[in-house]
C-alpha cells in the first residue's frame, strides 16, 4: 500500500505543480505555454503520452495488472528507484527554472538557467522524464508501455535538439560556453 501511494503521489503532485504553476503564471501575465519546437501534433501527443505511461505504473502499483507476465521484485525495486529519482529531477528542475519554465520554447524573453541541477545537466527535467519512462517499462513489463516509452523518448530527444537550437539562437555565446561545460543529459 505504501508503495502504491508513493507511486501515485509523485506524478499527481508534479501535475499539481505544473498546472498550479500555470495558473500562478497567468495571474502574473506570464504565458507558461510556449511554442511547440517541433510539429505541434507530435509535440503534444508525446507530452500526453507521458501521462499514459505514468498511469500504467500507477495502475500496476495498485495491483491492476496491465500485463500478465510477473515482474521480478528486484526489477520492480530498480523501477521504483528510477521513479523516485526521475521525479526528483523533474521537481528540482521545475523549481530551478522559476519564471523561465515553458512547455516548449518561450514566446518572450526568458533567463538562461545554469544553476541548481542545470550545473550538471542541460536538460534535467528530460532526464527525469526518461527515468520515469524507464521505471514504467520495467515495473509493468508491458510491450505497449515499452513501445510507447520508446516513442516518447525518441520524440522528446527531437524536442531537446530543437529547444537547444532555440537557446543557441537566443543566448549565443553564453549558451555555447554553457554547453562546453555541461552535458546535454548527464
Amino acid at each position: 500500500m505504501i508503495e502504491a501511494v508513493l507511486v501515485t503521489i509523485l506524478p499527481a503532485g508534479f501535475l499539481v505543480v505544473l498546472f498550479g504553476g500555470g495558473a500562478f503564471f497567468k495571474k502574473r501575465k506570464i504565458e507558461q505555454d510556449g511554442q511547440a519546437p517541433i510539429n505541434r501534433t507530435l509535440f503534444y501527443l508525446s507530452k500526453y503520452s507521458i501521462l499514459l505511461l505514468w498511469g500504467a505504473m500507477v495502475m500496476q502499483s495498485w495491483g491492476i495488472r496491465i500485463y500478465m507476465v510477473g515482474v521480478p521484485r528486484p526489477l520492480q525495486l530498480i523501477a521504483l528507484l528510477f521513479w523516485v529519482c526521475g521525479f526528483a529531477f523533474m521537481y528540482l528542475g521545475r523549481f530551478t527554472m522559476g519564471d523561465s519554465f515553458r512547455l516548449g520554447t518561450p514566446r518572450e524573453d526568458t533567463r538562461l538557467r545554469t544553476d541548481g541541477l542545470f550545473r550538471t545537466s542541460r536538460n534535467p527535467m528530460y532526464v527525469g522524464v526518461y527515468l520515469t519512462i524507464a521505471a514504467s517499462t520495467l515495473y509493468t513489463a508491458n510491450p505497449l508501455v515499452i513501445l510507447l516509452g520508446l516513442f516518447v523518448i525518441a520524440v522528446h530527444h527531437r524536442i531537446v535538439l530543437a529547444e537547444e537550437n532555440h537557446l543557441r539562437k537566443v543566448f549565443g555565446r553564453e549558451y555555447l560556453e554553457y554547453c562546453s561545460r555541461v552535458r546535454q543529459y548527464i
